[in-house]
């Protein structure tokens, strides 16, 4: 049986201040984080949710590094982009701070320090990889290298973004300096580690023994870690951005972004109740929920827990990790570093008062079981077939006809007439039940369907009823019928809040509502009979093609552009002597006449004045050039191939041209006039 608590603390990973948030970052932590606050919230419960902004580590430095700005300008730009569109799409955080507080830092050295006093870490000296021309110790970010499980070149030394694996620096093949290139040394340097074996047993009993609750993909990692053994982790680094590790003799290093980031959910807590925020960390009346994705469930169930469990103090670990796997986007991991995202204030942009329908999606296509895909026509489709015809179809045919018969005024509903409310009532209260339990054991794509499907209970219950036809002869039963829609409408309203606040609002204002709770889900006596309705509007609005295509259209725009961002020259051709390569007759000609070669998409007919004589050439460049704009161009063929027939056209030679990182072709001219027929040497 589920314990109950007094109050909860929620937190949400920190997400890194070198770059807006995407959607995935919202499927997997911020919407399900917002919607059990806002579930918990309606049922009375004493709610805090904290969340930050993750500025230390080696992105930031990174991204610094590339702009020629500092990391403190990086941090400050993003914090606010990320913060300010949390805010917009409703994300209802208590406290949204950042980790360059000087609270944060404060207490992340507290941290340390008393895990330091304490004899909770060992100190060790290790081989680590040293850039000889930067002068500096790579931390993981800063070595790059091919993957040793999916072959991906461009892998970090802390994990692969392609095939999402966990990496070391020492796996990488042919590792390299992001800073400059330069093939890495191997050198000593000195760090403190967290012996995490210390903790093991306890570990196990907690997680194996305790909470065999949790999410499989959260339970099968955790069990995995344990069952391979833990190993000390290294909890500073040789950086100069982040908090100093706060001990002599630890000149020019600082504490390790994963030991320093979620110390930020202790520091946020403090900022918001200064005088009372150990009750929400160390009392045992206290429910801890950590909203994460799948790349930081080891840290959020074994190593932020270890490094409570060496601080003690009565400090509470977390009752429940509900992490969700990984989404994609039109088929294609989301990756920051090649701009394949939708990212949130761009979205927001794009689609102003349409939060809810993001909100809306991302929860139906939540990756709770398994890795989920985002494409935009399912937005659509999902906005236009849902939310429009479904959802706001119901509301809007409810409000019309009371407004048409009774002049927006909630009709009684008499004592002698049913109205189909007793066969509906029990359909209500299992939505209403699913809704709950779904929303208690954190299933929120099975708590949407359970919302949904109260406004589908009222679209059945009116196209049955059809009391657009009862008007013209019983305007009682007409009323009752429009009163239970109503009361529909005001489930919705309920329902849909931790979901949709806004649409939430916007209903609840036209059904004259004040404040809502959870105890009113259920209940067809919502809507007070004889209120005034306000007038009637649009819950939701088609999304057309024209929108859509324009949204994908950018994404193959940056996929384009990734293609000419990862372009490499392709491998030299094995060696030639000399006497070879002389046999090449390369000369420079005048271009007299070009068409296009009937019924052949990619060739063109050339006629070639070669100084001595006019020559005809075809080459497969037609989907780069248009016949016309070559007349009179000077080109660099080779004179001496074999002749060979091309759609029944004999070609003398071949023009020279060269493949660019786009995959189109560019014809090789001399730089400057030359006299048709001069040879190339």
């Amino acid at each position: 049986m589920q314990k109950e608590f007094k109050r909860t603390l929620i937190t949400t990973a920190l997400p890194y201040a070198n770059g807006p948030v995407h959607i995935g970052h919202l499927a997997g932590v911020y919407v399900p984080a917002d919607i059990y606050a806002r579930y918990l919230r309606l049922r009375g419960q004493d709610v805090v949710m904290v969340g930050g902004s993750d500025e230390h580590g080696v992105p930031i430095t990174i991204k610094a590094r590339r702009e020629g700005v500092t990391p403190q300008d990086i941090v400050d730009r993003y914090h606010k982009i990320i913060k300010d569109s949390f805010e917009e799409l409703g994300i209802s955080f208590d406290v949204y701070s950042r980790t360059t507080s000087e609270t944060h830092s404060a207490t992340a050295s507290e941290f340390f320090r008393r895990l330091y006093d304490n004899g909770q870490f060992v100190e060790q000296t290790s081989r680590q990889l040293y850039d000889p021309e930067a002068k500096q110790f790579l931390a993981d970010r800063y070595v790059t290298g091919k993957c040793p499980h999916c072959g991906n070149e461009r892998a970090y030394g802390d994990q692969c973004e392609a095939c999402g694996t966990s990496l070391s620096p020492d796996e990488l093949i042919d590792p390299k300096s992001a800073i400059t290139g330069a093939v890495p040394e191997l050198r000593d340097t000195h760090h403190w580690y967290l012996p995490l074996d210390r903790w093991e047993e306890r570990l196990r009993e907690w997680i194996l023994d305790g909470h065999k609750e949790w999410k499989t993909n959260v339970y099968g990692q955790c069990k995995s870690w344990l069952d391979l053994g833990l190993k000390p982790r290294a909890v500073s680094r040789d950086l100069d951005w982040g908090i100093p590790v706060p001990v002599e003799g630890a000149e020019g290093k600082v504490l390790y972004v994963w030991f320093d980031a979620p110390i930020g959910y202790i520091s946020n807590t403090k900022e918001i109740l200064p005088d009372t925020w150990e009750t929400y960390w160390k009392d045992p009346e206290t429910r801890i929920i950590n909203f994460i994705g799948k790349d930081n469930i080891v840290f959020h169930c074994i190593v932020f827990p270890a490094m409570l469990m060496a601080y003690g103090d009565g400090f509470q670990l977390p009752d429940n990790v509900p992490a969700n796997e990984f989404l994609n986007l039109e088929g294609d991991k989301i990756s920051t570093s090649r701009n394949w995202a939708v990212w949130l204030h761009e979205y927001l942009r794009d689609f102003p008062g349409k939060q809810d329908v993001l909100r809306y999606v991302l929860t139906a296509n939540a990756p709770e079981t398994k890795d989920n895909d985002f494409t935009w026509r399912d937005f659509q489709a999902r906005n236009n077939s849902e939310l429009v015809a479904i959802l706001g179809n119901f509301v809007n045919r409810a409000m019309v006809l009371t407004h048409k018969y009774f002049d927006g005024v909630v009709p009684p509903v008499p004592a002698d007439v049913d109205a189909g409310r007793a066969a509906l009532a029990p359909e209500l209260e299992k939505a209403a039940a699913d809704l709950t339990a779904a929303l208690d054991t954190f299933h929120f794509r099975d708590a949407l369907k359970a919302m949904m499907e109260i406004a589908r209970i009222g679209n059945r219950y009116l196209q049955d009823m059809e009391p657009w036809k009862l008007a013209k002869t019983d305007l009682s039963l007409t009323g009752a019928i429009l009163n239970t829609a109503l009361q529909l409408c005001g489930n919705i309203a309920v329902a849909a809040e931790p979901f949709m606040p806004f649409m939430s609002k916007r209903l609840r204002d036209m059904l004259g509502l004040g404040d809502i709770s959870w105890d009113m889900l259920g209940s067809l006596d919502i809507v007070a009979a004889g209120s005034r309705l306000a007038t009637p509007e649009l819950l939701f609005e088609k999304i057309e093609d024209s929108v859509i295509e324009g949204q994908m259209k950018r994404l193959e725009d940056i996929k384009e552009q990734n293609k000419i961002n990862s372009w490499e020259p392709a491998p030299q051709a094995a060696d030639v002597d000399f006497d070879t390569f002389m046999k090449a007759d390369l000369r420079v000609g005048t271009v007299l006449e070009c068409i296009k070669v009937p019924k052949a998409d990619k060739l063109l007919q050339f006629l070639i004045d070669d100084g001595r004589k006019k020559r005809t050439i075809v080459s497969g460049i037609a989907h780069y050039y248009k016949p016309e704009e070559l007349v009179g161009k000077q080109v660099c063929f080779i004179a001496n191939l074999p002749p060979r027939k091309l759609r029944g056209i004999v070609s003398e030679d071949m023009i020279l041209s060269a493949e660019q990182p786009d995959g189109s072709l560019v014809v090789i001219s001399p730089s400057a006039p030359t006299a048709p027929g001069a040879k190339i040497g």
